[in-house]
């Protein structure tokens, strides 16, 4: 009964201390006093109440454009809606304070988070990716603008973060493409993998899916295509042994490259045996 009280108790006190908070959200909404209101938004900034405080500093934004507290509430709103994870309003913030303030001492903050916003926008490895690109443009161009910030290395790791969702993302159609029997599409996309993120630790990997691509494409085609197809496969492993001499996928890759001669061998066998069989 006591435990039961006590609950009612502090049910009481917060239900009409949340009415109070509400009541004087209004009161302050419907205030002319303008000093009052932004003080308050500032209090509500502080207690991390930030939708209250971005709909007070909407409210003001044409009161106090212009003047010295113009900036430093523009600053606050643009993180109001990136801590309630509006990064597309936060991101547009952030732009029109730099547009504004270019000069700021904050600039190079806000320039970041600007960039940093589109990667929070970067969606599942299935969905499109055009905010991981932006991102990966967006700190680029951080990085060159300022090159001694504290936050390229950051930046930097926003990038290879990017970088990897992109590159799976083009390993999976390369892969669908394998498994559904597209094997020139997949060759060619295993081979677009290796192209576009040459220092990945997988490339040997996606020479290797290039290399059976280009072997079954070989093996499916109508037989005066088969062996300029596997010559392919040839030249493709002759590169892989270049490329990658210790890798141990080397094996596999050797396999395909035996096969593949021992069918150009019999495809040879049977053209001569077909024309001597055309001789008078």
């Amino acid at each position: 009964m006591q435990k039961f009280l006590l609950y009612i108790s502090v049910l009481t006190i917060a239900v009409v201390s949340f009415s109070s908070c509400n009541n004087e959200l209004r009161r302050i909404e419907k205030s002319n006093n303008f000093e009052k209101k932004l003080a308050y938004a500032d209090k509500m900034y502080s207690k991390k109440k930030y939708n209250t405080a971005a709909t007070l500093y909407a409210d003001l934004m044409q009161v106090y454009k212009g003047t010295d507290k113009f900036e430093g509430l523009y600053y606050n709103m643009a993180y109001c809606s990136y801590y309630v994870k509006d990064y597309v309003q936060a991101a547009f913030n952030f732009k029109n304070y730099l547009d504004l303030f270019p000069n700021s001492p904050r600039a190079v903050e806000v320039d970041y988070m600007q960039a940093y916003c589109y990667y929070k926008q970067s969606p599942k490895v299935s969905l499109d990716q055009t905010n991981t690109m932006k991102a990966i443009a967006a700190m680029q161009t951080f990085i060159n603008n300022y090159p001694t910030s504290p936050k390229v290395a950051e930046a930097n790791l926003v990038i290879e973060l990017c970088r990897r969702k992109l590159e799976t993302k083009e390993f999976n159609a390369a892969e669908l493409y394998f498994n559904l029997g597209y094997f020139k599409a997949a060759g060619i996309a295993f081979k677009g993998l290796m192209r576009n993120y040459p220092d990945s630790d997988k490339s040997d990997g996606y020479k290797i899916m290039a290399i059976r691509a280009y072997y079954q494409y070989a093996k499916n085609s109508v037989p005066d295509r088969q062996k300029e197809r596997y010559e392919t496969v040839l030249s493709e492993y002759l590169d892989f042994a270049d490329h990658y001499p210790n890798s141990k996928l080397k094996p596999e890759a050797e396999k395909f490259y035996t096969l593949a001669q021992s069918n150009i061998k019999t495809l040879e066998n049977e053209q001569n045996k077909a024309k001597s069989n055309q001789q008078p």
